[in-house]
């Protein structure tokens, strides 16, 4: 798992926040950077295709099985991807913005099968550790395909750094290979039609029967709102930010990638320990208002441009806020599933909660080119505002003593 999770981590930040440094290096306007970059947005819809991973066998890969057949085919696929990046480079713009888009897609296929994979092979008493082995494995790759990157990218050419990532990828091919299928009876439903109700359909309905159609879409409203400040900070728009900022690659990565993944990673253990002491709702509550409120950070490191101890400052809060969210918007996110459509529902509901903040992020340019950097990031905290009117009319109805009743579980 801890390979897997590399095998995911690596392809996401080449087709979105590494991948903005090289299209800046090129001279391309900042609006055009976050639309490119915003190539990951893909991963918020994978739920449209995921029925696919568990219908349909690829005709050349079924000798693996049908988790290893469609977890190789995507691995090989962003292999040769990242290669024809490398070889297009932005000079041919549109052809690699297609390639782009075609390794973001078979990157989000990569992490359905993966999830799937992990879902599978144990009980669920097990997946904790699964899910920690697989999110560290998952931030090695994001330290080699950001810091790393960039780190190398102030001494090669980007090009080189594309095959290099390239390469990389042969030890998660590796892994699916040598690697034991799932040992799972799967009931083949007669019909396209018939897989699609039970895939996508039922899981939908179900949710809509337990919780009524007006709680079942505030509920839903307020999923789409509530990651908006993070979400819309990760995509293009930071990249070229940092570098207007007057940093070099190599201090970008270093301290936004390699100490700002480890500050995550004690972020995400305190909102772990927060949960375990407040619950769910009350600790999402409070993270959502940190975490929009640490953007400022960046407001204030425009009135600092150059001082490494006022990046360093805003990646620490900004990082460690995120991570602490991380683990309240899991346990809220699982609270709301029905143990009987598990993955299908969770897949619907990760989706959702990333992809208004994405597409904010894709307009980030040009919301930068008429409000200014900070007009941008002041934006993204008052983004917060209605998904906390949401929070507090919802308090009531997923407090510790109505949960168990709300949910139906």
């Amino acid at each position: 798992m801890c390979l897997l999770g590399f095998s995911s981590g690596l392809p996401f930040l080449l087709v979105s926040y590494t991948l903005s440094f090289w299209l800046k290096q090129n001279g391309i306007l900042l609006k055009d950077i976050t639309m490119i970059a915003s190539a990951g947005m893909t991963y918020a819809f994978k739920f449209m295709w995921a029925p696919l991973l568990d219908h349909w066998r690829l005709p050349l890969f079924t000798r693996l099985g049908q988790r290893r057949g469609w977890l190789l085919f995507a691995q090989l696929g962003v292999f040769v991807g990242l290669l024809g990046m490398a070889a297009l480079t932005p000079h041919q713009l549109t052809a690699f913005v297609t390639v782009t888009v075609i390794v973001a897609f078979l990157g989000a296929t990569q992490d359905i099968a993966i999830d799937a994979y992990r879902i599978e092979i144990a009980p669920p008493s097990a997946q904790g550790a699964l899910v920690a082995t697989y999110v560290l494995g998952y931030r090695l790759g994001m330290l080699v395909s950001g810091a790393l990157a960039l780190i190398l990218a102030d001494h090669i050419r980007w090009a080189q750094i594309y095959v290099l990532m390239a390469i990389t990828m042969a030890i998660p091919v590796i892994t699916t290979l040598t690697m034991r299928e799932p040992d799972v009876l799967r009931l083949r439903p007669s019909s396209w039609r018939q897989a699609m109700r039970e895939s996508v359909i039922d899981p939908f309905a179900d949710f809509f029967r337990r919780y009524g159609w007006m709680l079942a879409l505030l509920t839903l409203l307020f999923i789409l709102l509530f990651k908006i400040p993070e979400q819309a900070i990760i995509g293009g728009v930071m990249g070229p930010f940092y570098r207007d900022m007057g940093f070099s690659n190599t201090e970008i990565g270093a301290v936004t990638k390699i100490y700002g993944i480890w500050v995550g990673i004690v972020g995400a253990f305190a909102g772990g320990a927060a949960v375990a002491r407040w619950g769910a709702w009350r600790s999402l509550g409070v993270c959502i208002v940190l975490g929009a409120v640490s953007n400022l950070l960046y407001v204030l490191l425009i009135h600092h441009q150059g001082h490494l101890s006022i990046l360093t400052l805003a990646i620490s809060g900004q990082n460690f806020f995120e991570g602490m969210l991380g683990p309240p918007t899991v346990a809220f996110l699982s609270l709301l599933v029905n143990r009987q459509h598990t993955a299908t529902q969770y897949a619907l509901l990760s989706s959702l909660v990333n992809l208004p903040g994405k597409m904010l992020g894709f307009f980030a340019g040009s919301i930068v080119a008429a409000s200014g950097y900070g007009g941008y990031f002041v934006i993204t905290v008052g983004s917060a505002l209605p998904a906390m009117l949401l929070f507090a009319w919802l308090w009531r109805r997923f407090d510790p003593v109505a949960a168990p009743s709300a949910n139906g579980s």
